[in-house]
C-alpha cells in the first residue's frame, strides 16, 4: 500500500515586501545647488525650511541640505569680508584726499 504524502508548504515569494525608498526633499537639492553656485542668501532660506520639511515628512536629503547651508553661510561670510575690505579701502582713499 501507498502512503499518503505529506502537504507541500506554500512556496516563499519571490520579492519580499521591501518598504519604498523615502524621496529626497526637492528643496534640499536645490540649497545643495545653489550653494555649489555661490549664492548666499538663498541656500540659508531653503536649507531651513528643507530641514524643516524633512523632520516633517520623513524625506530623505537631510546630508543634500546642511551642505547646501554651510556653503550659504560661507558665501554670506565671504561677502561680508569683501564688503569689509571695500568699505576699509574706500575710507582710506577719502582720508588720504585720494580721487
Amino acid at each position: 500500500m501507498t502512503t499518503p504524502a505529506a502537504p507541500v508548504p506554500p512556496a516563499a515569494p519571490l520579492n519580499p515586501a521591501v518598504p519604498a525608498p523615502r524621496p529626497t526633499n526637492g528643496l534640499a537639492i536645490a540649497t545643495l545647488v545653489l550653494g555649489i553656485c555661490g549664492f548666499a542668501i538663498l541656500p540659508v532660506i531653503l536649507g531651513h525650511i528643507a530641514l524643516r520639511q524633512i523632520r516633517e515628512r520623513g524625506d530623505a536629503g537631510a546630508g543634500l541640505a546642511i551642505t547646501g547651508l554651510v556653503l550659504g553661510y560661507l558665501a554670506v561670510a565671504g561677502w561680508i569680508i569683501v564688503g569689509i575690505i571695500a568699505a576699509v579701502a574706500i575710507a582710506g582713499g577719502i582720508a588720504s584726499g585720494v580721487r
